[in-house]
């Protein structure tokens, strides 16, 4: 495309009366990086008060920043294995014993910002650009509904070509594949941030979660991280959610790269977006937050040379205090960790994971194995690249069964409506009947034996614990399910 049809195009995006109508009456967002920095600096953690704050988030109640701040300042190793304990039972409260299984769509890889970060930013000569025809498209969808994936999160560059318009048809292709049993029953959406106009017509296609992330809330570092590009507009990015509340999109993901600055900030910045959030949209917080950390990409170094990386015993810190801070939200870890943390950070409150995942431009369908990355037409390097197969026999060898459930998103179970459930904890007697009922879809379609073994044993557990009211109607559920019928749902 021509430049000076990207650079009209880009004139056109931001609108900052969008945005500016939520500024406080000062001028402000709701990032107060004194406050945050301040109570980093001055907070202080006892055994009693550190005990206080997880019996709050017990509750199922938000925390404020400074109850945050107590968790991550808190030192004694004591206390920390109490609040490793205290995430698992609250995951545990809300959603059950159950991980929701997705995996990512990568469309295109042209895109118009340059952050330092990544290996799709426009300064890099060396990415192989693509974007993915209608039938290349159709046959990544094959390819992901023949090992048995239900859920997606498609994810492209910013870029003129990949606009609003492109994204509709995108979505509308997916949700049109049928493969045998296979199909896509629910794309959520990671892109750039839109005005509310466009994001009205992915509203009207179906999108599932809008994911934004913000990556950094501290304002110099995202400046220096995003040094070109509509990227580099700090509040035009953070007050999308907002827009998307205005557009009718009421299931939100938020999150923070780790590695970027430090991490005690990020968690606080995250724990703000998400109370602004419940404030501003009687009590609608983020539906999911994601943390991932900086991996290698091509023709950047920052994750080989950042000054804040952040080891795994911080990550798993980082993922209890998040959970305990907001403990409705569900809570992704993505496969750009090692096999083996994510194995670990699953037991302090994560509920999401993706597997068999490729974030290349066509590598669904590409001749070489999952393990094989192709760094010159990828975001990022991989970090677990199991099969789904595997990934779901590991977490059933941890407890976890792997669930594909579409249900609340098709049955309006979102926004307040859904937060009304899962702050009572009562989400989880819809989620693990559907879970269930998806895991045994899953098993007789497309589980190795090996998994059928763990996984037929998993579901007799848990349907023993279910809510006596759930139980007739799954018994019968998975008779007919054996029988052949699928898309059963509570």
């Amino acid at each position: 495309m021509e430049a000076t049809k990207v650079k009209s195009w880009m004139e056109q995006v931001i609108r900052p009366e969008e945005y500016e109508k939520y500024l406080g009456k000062d001028g402000r967002d709701f990032i107060h990086e004194d406050e945050i920095e301040s109570l980093l600096n001055t907070v202080r953690a006892d055994a009693s008060r550190v005990r206080e704050i997880i019996a709050k988030s017990e509750e199922i109640q938000i925390l404020t920043l400074e109850e945050c701040a107590v968790l991550l300042n808190t030192e004694d190793p004591v206390l920390w294995e109490e609040i490793f304990a205290a995430a698992l039972r609250v995951k545990q409260k809300v959603y059950g014993p159950r991980i929701v299984t997705f995996a990512p769509l990568y469309t295109s890889n042209y895109c118009v910002n340059n952050c330092l970060y990544c290996g799709f930013r426009s300064e890099n000569a060396g990415e192989h650009r693509l974007q993915l025809t209608e039938a290349e498209l159709i046959e990544e969808v094959k390819r992901l509904t023949a090992v048995g994936h239900k859920r997606l999160v498609l994810s492209v560059g910013e870029h003129p070509c990949s606009n609003v318009g492109y994204l509709v048809k995108t979505l509308k292709t997916i949700y049109g594949v049928k493969n045998g049993n296979g199909e896509i029953r629910r794309v959520n959406v990671n892109c750039a941030p839109m005005c509310v106009a466009d994001l009205k017509q992915l509203k009207e296609v179906g999108i599932g979660t809008l994911q934004v992330f913000q990556e950094t809330y501290h304002r110099q570092t995202y400046a220096k991280m995003h040094p070109s590009g509509l990227k580099s507009d700090f509040r035009w990015r953070l007050y999308v959610m907002h827009r998307a509340m205005e557009a009718g999109i009421d299931d939100m993901g938020i999150g923070a790269l780790f590695g970027l600055y430090h991490w005690k900030f990020d968690v606080m910045g995250l724990l703000a977006h998400a109370r602004e959030l419940e404030a501003r949209f009687d009590g609608v917080g983020p539906h999911t937050i994601s943390f991932p950390r900086l991996r290698a990409a091509d023709g950047t170094g920052m994750a080989e040379n950042s000054r804040y990386s952040v080891g795994d015993r911080d990550f798993k810190r980082l993922v209890a205090v998040l959970r305990l801070s907001v403990p409705y939200t569900g809570m992704i870890v993505t496969a750009r960790e090692p096999a083996p943390v994510r194995d670990e950070v699953v037991q302090v409150g994560c509920t999401q994971i993706d597997a068999d995942s490729r974030i290349g431009i066509g590598a669904y369908t590409a001749e070489n194995s999952n393990a094989d990355q192709n760094l010159k037409q990828q975001q990022f390097e991989l970090g677990d690249t199991r099969t789904l197969d595997q990934a779901i026999r590991d977490m059933a060898k941890l407890g976890y069964i792997s669930g594909f459930c579409t249900a609340c998103y098709r049955s309006c179970r979102t926004g307040s409506h859904f937060m009304g459930f899962a702050k009572d904890s009562k989400i989880s007697h819809f989620c693990m009947p559907n879970a269930i009922l998806t895991f045994k879809e899953y098993l007789l379609d497309y589980g190795s034996e090996e998994t059928k073994k763990v996984g037929e044993k998993l579901i007799r557990d848990e349907f023993e614990r279910l809510d006596p009211v759930f139980k007739p109607v799954v018994s019968e559920y998975l008779r007919r399910l054996e029988n052949g019928e699928r898309d059963l749902k509570v």
